[in-house]
Parts: structure tokens; C-alpha cells; sequence
């Protein structure tokens, strides 16, 4: 290592993080930069093996949570910031060393809002949720791409994969539609696709259930209305231990699931949801609020007093995203409290 790249006296360390190269600011106590550097993945962990203990931010990316696990090992505190808190922390024109400046000043925030460092059995867990994410949409090109062809010669196939994979072996069988020998082996083909994707996709399934079943607070999140395997396993790889978040309405709030607020001159203004943070989370916590919506027993359940008033005043969507908000928060209370779990009281014996 040259020696102007030799650790200096910071307390702060700011990370602007690259796939080859990697810059660094240095902050005293004062706030001052006093060392700018570039390095390349292996010496910088050099340099931070030399480095006394300090605050080392880093934005929110890929590789950041590897990097993070690495310096944090070394007695440093790490922490990682979303992207797009740091921006207004940018001056003037662009380049890494001003980002890397940024992020030192933006770390040092008491108000800054930082991103969990997860283990790498929560970002396997999270890799396998999105690999079956993108299998997921594949299966679903396939079928929507089958069906145009099919439209192409006339031929209307019900909606829904379920009808759609019953109908389709039914309609190449047909020798008297108006399928050409060609499209019927393209059909066939593409169908064998979909049934290979299908197989891997049920793999994939039972692989997270059996995840599931394993982790206590997965299992006790699935005592939830709503909450099955995908969705407690999403929760745990993309949440962690969910202490991050103050209150419950914080872990609603970063799941996308509280009104946006647009409030000025004294008058409060709310939106929609913000949809914010995690899709895929979002998606399958609504899922799970829409099947309760439908199917729960509200008899024996204390939800159904609060659904059937909500359902009287407003559209079944709006009680949708709110059941789904209050799972949010009754999933915060369960993770955050040990051997806490879902109790279902019957409301005639409560």
C-alpha cells in the first residue's frame, strides 16, 4: 500500500463502492475531509484492517451487505444508507470521491434512516424468493405468449393458468381448428417449457417451505391470518429481525403500506399508499390479505367485527391494503418479541 493511501486519523469513513475500483473520504471530529483514496477490492480491506475503529458508511447496493459483514468484523461500525438519502448530500457536480463525501457527511446524521445488515443465510433465503419471482413472471410470458398464438388462428382460451394448461392439450388435439402442423409443434414445444418451468418452480416451493418449518420465528409468523410460508420466509430475508423499525406503523410504512401525505398551510392531505420499499413483499402480504378478506371466518375471528366495518363504509380493495396493513404490524410484534406469536380469539369467548 503507497504510503499516501496509509490510514489517516478519521472517525468517519465514506464508501462510494464500484464493481473493480472503490473511493474513500476520511472525516475528522469536526466534519473535515482529511484523506481521499482509490483502491481495488482486496486492498481496501487492507486498509481498513489498518484503520482504527471508526464509522464506515456505504450506500445501499450489491455487495454492500458483503462489505459491510467484512470491515464489521474488523471493529468498525458500519452502516448502510439508502441511495437516495444520501443525494442531497451531493455538491456541486458528480464524481465517486464527492459520493464518497457525501456518504460520509450523511452517515453522521441522527435522523438518518439505515439499512439492516442481514446475515447470509437471510440473503440466500431472499436470492431463492427471487429466483422464484422471475420464474414466476416466465411462467407467465409463456402462458400470455401460447394464448396470442392460439388468438392468431381464432382460437380463445379461458383465463387463469389453471384453464389455460387444461384447454391447451385439448385444442392441439383438435384436428379441426384452424392450427397449422408448424404453430401445433411450437404450441407443444412452449408447453413443455411451461411444464419443466412448473416443476422447478414447485422445487423451488418446497425448498422455502421447508425453510419455513425449520425457523421458529417463521413458524410463529405463519399464526397470522394471511401469512403462509413465502410470505414469512420473504419477511424474515427481507426485514431480518425487524428491529430496525421503532414501531410497527415504521415497518407498515417501509412495506409501502401507508397513505402518502401531502400536507401544506395547515391542511393534511393523504393519498394512496406510498408503495414504496420491497414489491415483492408488498404483492405477497396483499395476497395474503385478499384471501383473508374472502375466505376468513369472521365468526371466530376478532378481525371480522373490524373488516365488516370497514367493508360497510369502503371498497373492498381499500379493506384489502388496510387488513394488509395491520398484518404488517402484527408481523412487526411477532419478530420483534421473542416467542411472541398470532392468538386467535374467538370473539365470543373474549
Amino acid at each position: 500500500m503507497r504510503t499516501r493511501n496509509k490510514p489517516r486519523p478519521a472517525t468517519v469513513f465514506g464508501i462510494d463502492i464500484g464493481k473493480n475500483f472503490f473511493h474513500v473520504v476520511g472525516l475528522d471530529a469536526a466534519g473535515m475531509p482529511i484523506q481521499k483514496a482509490t483502491f481495488r477490492r482486496d486492498t481496501l480491506l487492507q486498509f481498513f484492517e489498518r484503520a482504527g475503529p471508526a464509522l464506515v458508511g456505504m450506500e445501499a447496493c450489491s455487495g454492500s451487505q458483503w462489505l459491510a459483514r467484512k470491515i464489521a468484523a474488523m471493529g468498525h461500525t458500519v452502516r448502510i444508507i439508502p441511495a437516495q438519502f444520501v443525494k442531497p448530500y451531493v455538491k456541486s457536480n458528480k464524481n465517486d470521491l464527492i459520493d464518497a463525501a457525501a456518504i460520509a457527511e450523511a452517515v453522521t446524521r441522527p435522523t438518518m434512516r439505515f439499512v439492516e445488515l442481514r446475515s447470509p443465510e437471510h440473503i440466500d433465503l431472499q436470492a431463492l424468493h427471487r429466483v422464484r419471482d422471475r420464474m414466476m413472471s416466465q411462467r407467465t410470458c409463456l402462458i400470455n405468449q401460447m394464448r396470442a398464438f392460439c388468438l392468431e388462428y381464432g382460437i380463445a382460451i379461458h383465463q387463469g393458468a389453471g384453464k389455460f394448461k387444461a384447454d391447451l392439450p385439448r385444442v392441439l388435439a383438435d384436428q379441426s381448428n384452424d392450427l397449422t402442423s408448424a404453430m401445433r409443434r411450437i404450441l407443444a414445444s412452449t408447453f413443455d417449457e411451461l411444464r419443466q418451468l412448473e416443476l422447478r418452480i414447485a422445487e423451488v416451493n418446497r425448498e422455502i417451505e421447508a425453510i419455513a418449518s425449520q425457523s421458529d420465528t417463521a413458524r410463529r409468523l405463519m399464526t397470522i391470518p394471511g401469512i403462509g410460508p413465502l410470505a414469512a420466509t420473504a419477511l424474515l430475508a427481507a426485514a431480518g429481525s425487524a428491529r430496525q423499525f421503532k414501531r410497527a406503523r415504521d415497518m407498515a410504512a417501509w412495506l409501502g403500506l401507508v397513505p402518502r401525505e401531502y400536507s401544506t398551510g395547515g391542511k393534511t392531505k393523504l393519498l394512496g399508499i406510498s408503495k414504496r420499499g420491497n414489491r415483492y413483499l408488498r404483492r405477497m402480504i396483499i395476497h395474503g390479505a385478499r384471501s383473508c378478506v374472502t375466505h376468513l371466518d369472521r365468526s371466530r375471528y376478532r378481525l371480522g367485527a373490524w373488516l365488516d366495518g370497514l367493508q360497510a363504509r369502503m371498497h373492498t380493495n381499500k379493506v384489502t391494503v388496510a387488513l394488509a396493513a395491520k398484518i404488517a404490524r402484527i408481523a412487526w410484534v411477532v419478530m420483534t418479541k421473542p416467542g411472541a406469536s398470532y392468538e386467535r380469539r374467538d370473539p365470543a369467548f373474549s
